[in-house]
């Protein structure tokens, strides 16, 4: 239940930014911090002298700026050249790009009730500004000139990716439809842009609701002490004396569902989880999600698509439903055949245990977590004293990192940062070089969606063959440490770090020469494979002995316990499968929809989980009302993409293991020049095969999710 990814409220916006208005602005307010060139180390942003009130007249002025920019693009006398044209236009708007990146990172990172009521100003504002570019007949003229004339131009293989990237920007934007259906579209993005926000904003809201307070002892049986500690420590917090407070944020809710031994209370906190945005009450995002669908299917018919999907995949390695279709499926079947075979384990376990119930979703985590203490001899709780925050990070993340690619991290203490609990970092590589600046942000807070992301606040580019060095943020909502014990991570969540860290090294270490293509601006299905390759090192035996001890004595995880971790690595893999893949269904179920109607949002869900025979005892991963990833984020016709990258990520860790080696240079050096360093440059799955020397091998994935037939 992890892998939120990155922040992506308007995902175009972090790319190529845009925006619209500003009357009687005095954009020369010296006074305004984001609007003068940041004098902090590393140029970084200034959050200690950023105010909320900023935001709002920055932003208006970067959009005036960038119109201004966008005229001389237009106007300029000379005939239309990659230079002039294509170029200038990935130049322009570096000033929105900066503050809107740090203004959404922060809506989403540490929010309050201003930015969320900016967020509602701005987001109209920047598509507004988004389709005037797009939309502008004469810069399109300029751009479809240079486009026409490609094959004659002496271009290097990245300046060709970006005339080809932005030239379909500009078609998908409306650039040739008649000036009726451009109103019309332009209409559609701006209602879209508000949705999108306050589908999210209600999940926050229904999320922070929730409140399970315990009085009695008796009810915290079988929860581990640090736990019980935990959920103490919050109540205080919240003024309730004496009593222990649990939540919706995941390090209470994921071991209350795995150890608690009280059933009514596992089964309030999973339904109070799976009812987000579905209560009946001003949160519920229902009606949202039917307007959403609807103006996203009039859209593609706008543009000549059949679907939402198929306008989404046109761009992605999937290219059409049908492939993902066929993708899900193929996993799926084995993965049901897999939780089946596990329902059947859990309830006899239930029925051994002079219990006479029928297995239910509030059961599965409980029950899982016994079924593999007595298989395993395995008890979750025991590895979370060996994974102490700071080690994890530091003796893992940044050592893998430096074996792989020799890359070196600083800790500085005088970066300007937005909240207190933030750690940042400068990032140099093996010759001591900057590579860029790390921002980590690990513990969850009232103002914090939930989930991880990577974020960047700067992307890489270069300009006049200066290398922009990039700012990349890391967001998560880790276990926060108590007045007694440091922040113990579960499994879970040193996977999580260990997969946004992936994200972080894309951004990173990027090497493009255009903003359009830097960093993680790639096909939706390609840029999980950074992310979810690094997560395959987190639990190597070899990797553990680097970070993994004991926080109280500095001693090693014991070597019978990596064992366990391994043995126990397929456990309960048909449900984590299944769960997810469920979630993939019902995003390409919505977004393949040809026609619009008065939804039922409920018994589409529904019918969706019954077409592919999702069992009763497992809950999709997220339920329509708060699938942020594709309501509120870039994951529209794209949830597949995580198991898609799973495919190409199990696949190219075996070219290390076929080396021997799990840090072999050969084999990373290449994953760097491929992928880490050329972003969107080059179609994916050429970069991949460069990578690899063959295409990708699905039989990798289903052996490391133990879903192979015997």
């Amino acid at each position: 239940m992890k892998k939120t990814v990155v922040l992506m409220i308007m995902l175009f916006v972090l790319s190529f930014v845009l925006q619209a208005g500003g009357d009687n602005l005095n954009c020369k307010n010296l006074k305004n911090p984001l609007l003068k060139p940041f004098k902090t180390p590393f140029g970084v942003p200034p959050f200690d002298k950023i105010k909320d009130e900023h935001y709002l007249p920055a932003i208006k002025c970067a959009i005036k700026e960038h119109k201004e920019e966008i005229k001389k693009i237009i106007n300029n006398p000379a005939e239309p050249t990659f230079k002039n044209t294509i170029e200038a236009l990935d130049r322009s708007g570096r000033k929105l790009r900066l503050i809107t990146n740090i203004f959404f990172n922060q809506l989403s990172a540490d929010t309050n009730d201003n930015l969320q009521k900016i967020a509602k100003e701005v987001s109209p504002l920047l598509s507004k500004h988004n389709d005037e570019i797009l939309m502008n007949p004469e810069l399109f003229k300029r751009v479809e000139a240079v486009y026409e004339m490609r094959n004659k131009l002496k271009l290097n293989p990245e300046q060709k990716m970006v005339l080809t990237l932005y030239y379909k920007d500009f078609v998908r934007g409306g650039a040739k439809l008649c000036e009726a259906k451009k109103k019309r579209l332009a209409e559609i993005n701006s209602r879209l842009s508000l949705l999108t926000l306050q589908f999210g904003e209600n999940v926050l809201k229904d999320t922070k609701a929730f409140e399970l307070v315990i009085d009695n002892k008796d009810d915290l049986s079988g929860l581990p002490e640090g736990v019980i500690k935990a959920a103490e420590e919050a109540a205080k917090a919240k003024g309730y004396k004496g009593k222990w407070l649990f939540t919706l944020d995941k390090p209470s809710l994921i071991p209350f569902l795995q150890f608690s031994d009280k059933r009514e209370l596992r089964k309030k906190m999973l339904l109070a989880y799976i009812m987000k945005g579905d209560n009946a009450n001003k949160n519920d995002n229902k009606k949202i999600i039917k307007e959403i669908v609807n103006l996203r299917i009039e859209k593609a018919h706008l543009l000549g698509y059949r679907t939402h999907a198929n306008f989404i995949l046109e761009e992605n390695m999937a290219k059409n439903p049908q492939n993902v279709y066929e993708l899900l499926w193929k996993i799926w079947m084995p993965a049901l055949r897999k939780a089946k075979e596990e329902r059947k384990a859990l309830q006899e376990m239930i029925y051994k245990n002079g219990k006479n119930f029928k297995l239910e979703p509030w059961d599965w985590w409980y029950y899982a977590e016994k079924l593999k203490k007595q298989k395993y001899n395995l008890d979750t709780s025991e590895l979370t004293p060996y994974f102490k925050l700071e080690n994890v990070l530091k003796n893992g993340v940044f050592k893998v990192a430096n074996k792989l690619y020799g890359l070196k991290f600083e800790e500085r203490h005088d970066l300007p940062k937005y909240n207190k609990d933030v750690k940042t970092f400068i990032v140099r590589d093996a010759d001591g070089s900057l590579i860029g600046v790390l921002y980590l942000d690990y513990y969850p807070r009232p103002g914090k969606r939930g989930g991880a992301w990577m974020s960047p606040y700067r992307k890489e580019a270069k300009i006049g063959g200066k290398r922009i060095a990039p700012v990349i943020v890391n967001v998560a909502n880790f276990t926060k440490p108590t007045s007694d014990k440091p922040s113990l991570l579960s499994l879970e969540e040193v996977l999580t770090m260990f997969h946004e860290f992936g994200h972080a090294l894309h951004g990173l270490l990027s090497q493009c020469t255009y903003y359009r293509v830097s960093g993680t601006d790639v096909a939706r299905d390609f840029v999980e494979l950074p992310s979810q390759i690094m997560e395959n090192w987190a639990l190597e035996p070899e990797v553990l002995k680097m970070y993994a001890r004991h926080y109280k004595t500095g001693k090693l995880i014991p070597m019978d316990l990596v064992k366990k971790i391994k043995d126990s690595a397929k456990f309960n893999q048909g449900f984590a499968t299944t769960e997810y893949l469920a979630a993939s269904f019902l995003d390409m179920d919505w977004h393949t929809l040809e026609m619009s109607s008065d939804w039922d949002v409920t018994a589409f869900e529904t019918n969706s989980l019954a077409r592919i025979g999702l069992i009763p005892e497992i809950y999709v991963r997220y339920r329509s009302t708060y699938f942020q990833h594709i309501f509120a984020g870039g994951y529209s016709a794209g949830y597949y993409s995580y198991i898609w990258a799973e495919v190409l990520d199990s696949d190219a860790f075996q070219a290390f293991k076929e080396k021997g080696n799990l840090f072999d240079k050969e084999t990373a050096t290449k994953f760097r020049k491929y992928i880490l360093e050329k972003g969107g440059s080059e179609d994916p799955m050429e970069l991949y095969i460069k990578f690899r020397g063959r295409k990708p091998d699905i039989n990798a994935l289903l052996e490391k999710r133990g879903l192979k037939e015997e």
